[in-house]
């Protein structure tokens, strides 16, 4: 194990020089990986269709190329899973992530190709673990065994040599033997269907390894974790992993789960968080203060951003790397090696830095509270929800909201809460909150100037385990499931509150 972690951490090394050429060339290299995929997507029917051929330039894409969402894309996804090729990228396709979303109850099936897997999946794998080992050098993570928290998979129904998946599960499934041989549990435990015995089963066997990193969706790793010290009736996960040392966290944002973590660990553990999704891989946090990542740029992705005003337009405007701007946030647009063309992920970022391209993910273009022109997004109710906390000694384990009209012509924000840990002084906390959404949305604070327009937040306490038990009901558990958080409409609410009445 030494030896093959010793030579690992010699090739992870090596990474670092090319991580630091896109950083030094970053248009450069953006353009030279859209005339590749515009060359993989010539001769496909998508290709022919927008006449690829004869595309020279960004500009000439933009204007030919329609910006897709799912179900734009769908109808060519569905033939691809019936078995037909070449219809949106040069090589086939065999694999399909399947990811649910936030609040859809509809599957999406992105399609996920060999070059996509290679150059872009486990590419920012193994460049995470090169950017740990720079920022880390005395790392001993390749002494023990990775713990990652993926989904499951299954055959298609379609064809014996079609698969889909959780992304998670379809990348333990390709993994190179080393990796395979680095982690923890056995596939047959890790890919499993049945998410409450699989995490019993995964507590229960992974206690007796050696774990040194921890990889998912905080919200499944945390209750992971927990089962673990249950079991091993403990106060400090270090207590069962003395060796471990970092957590690669993604899905979410980390702020509400931090204290959490922080707490099980006595302080003793490394955050690393990464942005990845079934698309792609897009960022990974590449300094040791926390807040932004490194936008990879050679991942076999070009990238396009859409400013927030242009969201919803028939024909919406989008920019390329060489004109954004910090401090303003852009919904992404992503062209792939997997066939995706134009695609609008659905997150919206900021850029904290231009060089190097360093972001931050601030939401959803769909999940943000905008009843009176407030205009709330996730970013804010994190930032506002983790000061709250400081100031009344409070740790929040999940939340959603929602716009409540009163019935009089007014409206107020509905926030079901539920705590690790109480605050000292709810109307503390409450009072706290309000006024850190103030600080941080001047939208937010014009419409509750002396309570004209929007009332003061009101706050419903869940109990333990409140959003647990929704997603169970909605069928998600585990995998990159996560629950809802901003919302216009009040769907999500109300089934948390009616399971929880």
């Amino acid at each position: 194990m030494a030896l093959i972690g010793s030579m690992i951490a010699w090739l992870m090394k090596k990474r670092m020089h090319q991580i630091e050429l896109f950083i030094r060339y970053p248009h450069d290299v953006q353009s030279e990986w859209f005339k590749r995929l515009i060359a993989g997507g010539r001769d496909t029917e998508w290709g022919r269709h927008y006449g690829y051929d004869s595309i020279r330039s960004p500009g000439e894409f933009r204007e030919r190329v329609p910006v897709n969402d799912y179900d734009g894309l769908r109808p060519y996804i569905d033939r691809l899973r019936q078995g037909e090729q070449r219809v949106l990228w040069g090589s086939d396709i065999r694999w399909f992530a399947k990811s649910s979303g936030t609040t859809s109850d509809k599957s999406k099936f992105i399609p996920v190709s060999q070059e996509a897997l290679e150059e872009c999946h486990y590419k920012g794998g193994k460049d995470l673990l090169s950017i740990y080992c720079s920022l880390f050098p005395d790392t001993e993570v390749f002494e023990g065994e990775g713990l990652a928290m993926g989904g499951s998979h299954y055959i298609s129904e379609v064809s014996n040599d079609q698969f889909y998946g959780d992304l998670s599960a379809i990348l333990m499934q390709n993994l190179p033997w080393w990796a395979e041989f680095m982690r923890t549990p056995d596939l047959s435990i890790a890919l499993m269907g049945e998410w409450e015995e699989k995490i019993h089963l995964m507590a229960e066997v992974t206690s007796r390894h050696n774990v040194t990193s921890l990889s998912g969706v905080p919200s499944w790793t945390l209750l992971l974790l927990r089962k673990v010290m249950e079991m091993n009736d403990v106060r400090d996960i270090h207590e069962v992993w003395p060796q471990l040392e970092v957590f690669f966290h993604g899905g979410v944002s980390f702020e509400p789960y931090r204290e959490q973590f922080r707490q099980l660990s006595g302080g003793k553990m490394q955050f690393m968080e990464t942005y990845n999704a079934s698309e792609g891989f897009f960022g990974i946090q590449d300094r040791t203060e926390p807040g932004e990542m490194l936008l990879m740029l050679d991942y076999g992705i070009f990238y396009e951003f859409m400013p927030m005003e242009e969201i919803g337009r028939e024909h919406p405007r989008c920019i390329g790397l060489d004109e954004v701007e910090t401090g303003r946030d852009y919904a992404l647009v992503i062209s792939t090696n997997a066939g995706l063309w134009r695609y609008l992920i659905g997150d919206t970022i900021r850029f904290t830095c231009t060089d190097p391209y360093r972001i931050r993910i601030t939401g959803r273009t769909r999940n943000f509270i905008n009843a009176v022109g407030e205009e709330l997004i996730i970013d804010n109710a994190d930032k506002a929800l983790a000061i709250a906390c400081s100031k009344s000694n409070a740790i929040v384990s999940e939340y959603t909201a929602a716009p409540l009209h009163t019935g009089e012509g007014t409206v107020r924000h509905q926030w079901l809460i539920e705590f690790e840990h109480l605050p000292d002084n709810l109307e503390y906390f409450t009072e706290t909150f309000d006024n850190a959404l103030k600080s941080l949305n001047s939208d937010y604070e014009a419409k509750r100037y002396r309570n004209m327009v929007l009332l003061p937040p009101e706050l419903v306490l869940m109990p333990r385990d409140a959003f647990y038990r929704w997603l169970k009901w909605k069928g998600k558990l585990g995998g990159q499931h996560k629950v809802p958080r901003l919302s216009n409409q009040r769907n999500v609410v109300e089934e948390v509150l009616r399971l929880n009445a």
